[in-house]
């Protein structure tokens, strides 16, 4: 009886880290209800940004160029795209970009992959935890919901993504700012009104 349970846990678990965080792959489908029922975005945009990173990184993943000299990261919130990381060439770096801007939902793309060669894996895993130390100290800020930011750090860059008014997010990137570790914080947010019905 433990297959079932460990392969559901499986399947939760890639969409539960999008949804801020390890709780909600410990929890399983429960807690991925509830952080859906917090988020502002609505359950299908929920999962049209989950499809879109997938998606990209399918295309990646099927350029053999692609996959084999660049780092790639795709984040995508309320169809707004992030693409952070290293690309060897322009070439390789407008490739990823155009595969990314093919995919059904997106609305826009940012474009932050440097030409250079991949970091290394150390530099990736110090990015991980400053993202773990920025996700931990956005809980402590009243009358915000984690769940409307998304947070990505590449090379102690730190992006949030979300829902907010710009007083809010202006206020939300000085407290990131504060974080050890943290070398910049760009704001990638859009305000909810803007975003419209989805």
């Amino acid at each position: 009886m433990k297959t079932p349970l460990l392969l559901t846990l499986l399947l939760v678990a890639p969409g539960a880290g999008l949804l801020q965080g390890c709780a909600a792959v410990v929890a399983g489908g429960a807690m991925t209800t509830a952080a859906v029922v917090a988020d502002q975005r609505t359950t299908g945009t929920i999962l049209d940004d989950r499809m879109i990173e997938s998606k990209a990184n399918d295309f990646f993943q099927a350029d053999g160029a692609i996959a084999q000299q660049a780092h790639l990261n795709v984040t995508s919130y309320n169809g707004m795209v992030l693409v952070v990381g290293q690309a060897p060439t322009e070439d390789l770096r407008a490739r990823a970009l155009e595969y990314v801007s093919r995919v059904a939902k997106v609305r826009h793309v940012y474009n932050e992959v440097t030409i250079g060669a991949p970091i290394p894996a150390l530099e990736r895993t110090n990015d991980g935890l400053i993202t773990t130390k920025v996700k931990s100290k956005l809980i402590t800020i009243s009358d915000i919901s984690t769940n409307d930011i998304t947070v990505t750090t590449e090379t102690g860059v730190v992006y949030l993504m979300g829902l907010l008014d710009q007083a809010t997010g202006d206020a939300v990137a000085e407290v990131v700012a504060g974080v050890s570790g943290v070398q910049k914080v760009v704001k990638l947010f859009e305000a909810p009104a803007a975003a419209g019905p989805k």
